[in-house]
């Protein structure tokens, strides 16, 4: 079976679309290849978001923040996933086009951060199914 293509794209690639690409990973094993890119990218992982994985085992630390430039060769996608990114997502090669109203939480208090991470999860969790 081939495996599907997703990426993940939010501005700047530090949280929302760092943990979807962790999910995608966790939930998806060896059938998903997924990538995570900006729009703008900050050029690191925010430490809350390595450590929201954390608590769920997963090393997001290993990641980097990566603009949409840097991912363009692995297109085309099954899957392109944005996250309220507005006019700043460009287009990218892809079989469906999905967008997530997901809030930034890049200064949310750790719980309100976590509850945005398993919301996260669940969506990666039903994009899968769908695929």
């Amino acid at each position: 079976m081939e495996k599907k293509k997703l990426l993940f794209v939010c501005i700047e690639n530090s949280n929302r679309s760092q943990m979807s690409q962790a999910f995608a990973k966790i939930y998806g094993g060896d059938a998903v290849e997924a990538y995570s890119a900006g729009s703008k990218p900050s050029g690191i992982v925010n430490p809350k978001a390595i450590a929201a994985m954390n608590e769920l085992g997963y090393d997001l630390s290993t990641h980097d923040s990566k603009s949409l430039d840097e991912v363009k060769e692995y297109a085309p996608f099954d899957a392109v996933v944005t996250m309220g990114c507005g006019d700043a997502c460009p287009w990218m090669p892809a079989k469906q086009f999905i967008d997530w109203q997901i809030p930034d939480p890049k200064h949310m208090e750790p719980q309100a951060f976590n509850q945005v991470r398993d919301y996260i999860g669940q969506q990666v969790k039903a994009l899968l199914t769908e695929l």
